[in-house]
């Protein structure tokens, strides 16, 4: 499986090849389900919470007398029948994260690699070089490459500030470290820019 290849500046170069066991293999969609129904889940923080009758102020005596007032009969005024009462079956704080196993969490990344090298969303840059926080620079560059206002995965091997800083503030484009790689990013993404090094921290981590 091969990806175009576009050099510092964002001119085509030609192409690169990527690395059969990450970008060449069967695609299962259910695993990519799970996946990314776990990394969406574990983003949750799970903490609405409504209060019952019992937790509401009031209640202690009947609002008003069983019989003669036209009214349904009410025993209390904390029930979810009357106004100011408490919810029935109201939502109660949870954890909504959820355990994959680490060999499925790694085929479902495999999976959306090979997705996105089958749709020919994959290039590679071999590099972003910027002495000082340069956000016009890159998107320049960016431009240059057709990727510019699309939802854009730019994958990099380590951390440099003046990288990061450079790359923040451009709409749409989401960055991440390869080691931190996840399927829903990939999938979410139109096009997956790799840097050189970036690729090669894949490799090392993922296809070991």
């Amino acid at each position: 499986m091969n990806a175009k290849l576009f050099a510092l500046d964002g001119t085509e170069k030609g192409t690169t090849a990527l690395p059969d066991e990450l970008f060449a293999q069967p695609v299962h969609e259910h695993l990519l389900w799970l996946s990314i129904k776990r990394h969406l889940g574990n983003q949750r923080q799970g903490t609405a919470k409504v209060k019952s009758r019992g937790e509401v102020s009031g209640g202690g005596r009947k609002p008003f007398k069983q019989k003669g007032t036209g009214n349904a009969r009410q025993g209390s005024n904390t029930s979810p029948l009357m106004p100011g009462g408490g919810r029935a079956f109201g939502p109660k704080p949870r954890d909504h994260r959820t355990e994959l196993p680490k060999k499925q969490r790694r085929a479902a990344l495999v999976a959306a690699l090979s997705l996105k090298a089958t749709e020919n969303t994959v290039s590679v840059l071999e590099g972003i070089k910027v002495d000082a926080p340069k956000t016009a620079q890159v998107a320049a560059v960016l431009k240059k490459m057709g990727v510019y206002g699309k939802r854009t995965l730019l994958v990099v091997d380590a951390q440099h500030e003046a990288v990061w800083k450079s790359v923040r503030n451009i709409d749409k484009l989401n960055t991440t470290l390869a080691h931190q790689l996840n399927a829903y990013d990939l999938v979410n993404a139109e096009a997956v820019i790799l840097t050189t090094d970036g690729l090669a921290r894949v490799k090392e981590v993922f296809a070991s």
